[in-house]
């Protein structure tokens, strides 16, 4: 066989070659052609950076991913949510990348990408590399800022104003003016008496106290308490012996017809006589051990032969004792 009749082909045959070669060739030149139109991807609704809002930074001419020239991959993250690995990877050290983790872990947040610059130990470099690629989701953004709550606020505020206006135009047309009986309270601020006068401390309670200069709530109340335990004041002199009193306080106080409790020195158990200001353990104890070994106390000169008795003390105890 020649090699003539070998390549010799059909007419049928030649035409299904030749259009078999022209549709390659066209699917060639359309292939082609659409390559060069086709400069960008277009965004799906269901990309999930479109969900994120990371196409806004990509139409500002940010790119999604960066690796520079010292292998530091540059790409967004949320710094609430970036793991450690991811903040190694772009270029923070390892105690910087602790102290995010240990931030969060404590609660903290970050609300802006203004506070991420915060973290100890970021350069100003680092931040103006970062910056861009910080996406704070809107977890984590302030509450006040959703739709529903500024709108509450801006309510609250409309009311607020329209209950001021209103009352501003009450107020100009109200003619009412209230009778006030007096320009001072005198049950919360009583008035003082003036020098020369005297309050009695036989019969006075806390309001009657109030008025002298220098005597508040307090004070009525510890000078009130002071002349129970006694049995009545004697003399306007045992006020100092109150810890603390304001001596300028004296002139205004008068004793006038006391009448003190009287202390059975021969009946009263030892807990009854150390409760009296002027009588102590010991003392009271000797008094009792006196009415057990010597009998019944006649006068308190019987008590000058104890030791825990001075002159003193036997002079302040003469009005509330008897026998």
């Amino acid at each position: 066989m020649s090699l003539k009749s070998f390549f010799y082909l059909q007419r049928s045959d030649r035409k299904v070659i030749l259009s078999l070669v022209i549709l390659i060739m066209l699917c060639l030149i359309t292939s082609v052609f659409i390559g060069e139109q086709v400069t960008e991807t277009p965004a799906v609704d269901g990309d999930s950076l479109v969900r994120k809002g990371y196409s806004a930074r990509s139409q500002q001419g940010i790119p999604y991913e960066v690796v520079t020239e010292s292998g530091k991959r540059l790409f967004a993250f949320d710094p609430n949510t970036a793991t450690a690995e991811e903040l190694l990877q772009l270029g923070l050290s390892e105690f910087q990348v602790r102290n995010i983790l240990k931030y969060r872990s404590k609660g903290g947040v970050y609300r802006a990408p203004m506070d991420f610059a915060r973290l100890y130990g970021l350069t100003r470099k680092q931040f103006r590399e970062l910056e861009p690629y910080i996406r704070i989701g809107d977890d984590y953004q302030p509450a006040s800022t959703l739709a529903s709550v500024q709108s509450y606020i801006a309510q609250k505020e409309a009311d607020k104003q329209a209950a001021h206006e209103a009352y501003e135009e009450y107020k100009a047309t109200n003619t009412y003016k209230p009778y006030v009986h007096s320009t001072r309270d005198t049950v919360l601020y009583p008035l003082k008496i003036k020098l020369g006068e005297h309050i009695n401390l036989v019969s006075a309670d806390t309001n009657q106290l109030k008025k002298v200069p220098g005597i508040g709530s307090g004070w009525a109340r510890a000078i009130v308490n002071y002349g129970k335990r006694l049995g009545g004041y004697v003399a306007t002199g045992q006020l100092l012996e109150i810890e603390g009193f304001p001596e300028e306080a004296l002139p205004y106080f008068s004793v006038v017809n006391p009448k003190p409790e009287k202390l059975n020195l021969n009946t009263l158990s030892l807990g009854k006589l150390r409760s009296h200001p002027y009588i102590n353990f010991y003392q009271a104890r000797a008094i009792c051990d006196y009415r057990r070994l010597k009998g019944k106390l006649t006068s308190l000169s019987q008590l000058q032969l104890l030791k825990d008795f001075n002159a003193e003390a036997i002079d302040h105890l003469r009005p509330y004792v008897e026998f």
